[in-house]
């Protein structure tokens, strides 16, 4: 108890201190799941009320997810009061109150079966997924070693998969790649470097599995894919600048979007091996995001 009393009283210095130079921002930026959202996946009244007094002093309140817009839409119904969902870790932006496509960016065709070649000689668990915005759609293939993770997320997605057929692959332009592994540091290290040298368009995410504890999901977009990138696209489409930003996260994923924002904060519940990169707030389940916006509310 005292520890937690101690980490908190932490939390608000870091806050103050970090607000006191905050009184500019004009756009905020947040992951969804493990920040925004709490662990059932539901919005706290409290995160629900900072967006709304956000949208109230003109603040523009963007999601920035790893998730596409089908599962966005999941988890956000049409009062969630968001301005913009940069989804599928910044592979599209969608303008959440008008329903509209703004931005799109897929890997070639010729990434894309190279990519499918690699991994299906390499017998690794994967999921290709269509282009935007019709990415909720994918192909899997079973790897040679069964992946008790790779059956979670088939079963949790499996109206939207088709069985990849190695005989004829898909002749078109793909939006992303899936492969999952054990967590294991060296391996995918060893992979990421294998994969990133297979085409000068690509870029490999790492992300911690959302549903299982002991997996890496290794994410292959287009080069210029990341939440940064796409936060970055809203910028300009409103002029604000990357001064004049915030943004937080609780992952190895979220790295390109703090990294983009001027003020930029970590959930308590992100892993521990990556704490010490941002101050931290407190975690998803204890209403992060409000305690994060607060000072831009008062």
């Amino acid at each position: 108890m005292r520890k937690m009393f101690s980490r908190l009283i932490l939390f608000w210095l870091l806050l103050h201190l970090n607000f006191e130079s905050m009184r500019n921002i004009k756009l905020v930026a947040t992951d969804l799941d493990g920040t925004f959202l709490r662990n059932d996946r539901t919005i706290s009244e409290p995160n629900l009320e900072a967006l709304r007094k956000l949208g109230e002093r003109n603040i523009i309140r963007v999601a920035a997810t790893g998730r596409n817009l089908n599962k966005v839409k999941e988890v956000l119904n049409d009062e969630v009061p968001f301005d913009y969902v940069v989804f599928s870790s910044g592979a599209g932006i969608y303008q959440w109150n008008k329903k509209e496509h703004l931005f799109a960016q897929n890997l070639s065709k010729t990434s894309s079966e190279k990519l499918l070649h690699a991994f299906i000689s390499r017998g690794l668990n994967f999921h290709a997924f269509y282009p935007v915005p019709e990415n909720h759609n994918h192909y899997f293939f079973r790897g040679t070693e069964p992946c008790e993770e790779f059956e979670r997320y088939f079963n949790f997605n499996r109206f939207y998969a088709s069985e990849l057929d190695p005989a004829q692959l898909p002749q078109t332009e793909l939006c992303q790649f899936l492969v999952i592994i054990k967590e294991n540091e060296d391996d995918f290290e060893k992979l990421k470097a294998e994969i990133e040298s297979l085409c000068p368009e690509i870029r490999v995410i790492r992300s911690s599995s959302p549903i299982t504890p002991g997996y890496i999901w290794i994410e292959v977009f287009h080069h210029s894919v990341s939440k940064g990138n796409g936060v970055h696209e809203v910028c300009k489409l409103t002029g604000v600048g990357a001064d004049e930003t915030m943004g937080i996260g609780n992952d190895y994923n979220d790295f390109d979007l703090l990294d983009f924002t001027r003020h930029s904060f970590l959930t308590d519940n992100s892993p521990k091996a990556i704490q010490h990169k941002y101050p931290l707030v407190p975690s998803n389940e204890n209403d992060a995001f409000a305690v994060s916006v607060q000072r831009l509310l008062e």
